[in-house]
């Protein structure tokens, strides 16, 4: 295809741009191959919330668990999980003009209303600069946060903790 025997930068060059011209040929082939075959495998394989309803019918909706209102804090599932809300939330105000969780959480409420104050991550920016107040990127709690229901799980799941694997480990020896 190129022969080498020319050795001028010229011809170097139109070497090389056929050489990758091929090669780029090849990847995009692969590459929309790839896509097209994408729908097709993501169909088989992966777990779905609509167990038995096809894509365009309405399915069943799931039923809806009551709210642990117990104000009693859960054990976290995972490290840097945000904490569960132990408390009903229902109708609570958060938008641009209001949030009801600060109302008790806020730092400057926190002593009178004896609710946990936020963490102070939530008053840091991207940057990790600290704010006046709580950052406009951790306004919306619920982003985050969400209610303690007694809810079934709706995928299996093995998660183990590493406290629970350094045991396993201990007791194994």
């Amino acid at each position: 295809m190129c022969d080498d025997t020319i050795n001028t930068n010229q011809r170097q060059f139109e070497c090389w741009q056929a050489i990758t011209g091929e090669s780029m040929k090849a990847a995009w082939i692969v590459l929309i191959s790839l896509v097209m075959a994408m729908p097709v495998m993501s169909q088989e394989a992966a777990p779905t919330l609509r167990p038995d309803t096809p894509i365009n019918q309405e399915g069943t909706p799931l039923k809806m668990y009551n709210v642990n209102n117990e104000d009693v804090k859960k054990k976290r599932n995972y490290p840097m999980q945000p904490p569960l809300i132990p408390h009903q939330v229902r109708g609570y105000q958060t938008d641009i003009y209001a949030n009801k969780c600060m109302y008790c959480h806020a730092r400057s409420r926190s002593e009178e209303s004896q609710a946990p104050m936020i963490s102070v991550t939530h008053y840091m920016d991207r940057d990790g600069n600290f704010l006046a107040d709580v950052s406009p990127r951790r306004y919306f709690c619920q982003q985050c946060h969400v209610a303690q229901t007694n809810a079934k799980p709706l995928n299996d799941n093995d998660f183990k903790d590493i406290d629970q694997l350094i045991k396993a480990e201990r007791a194994s020896r």
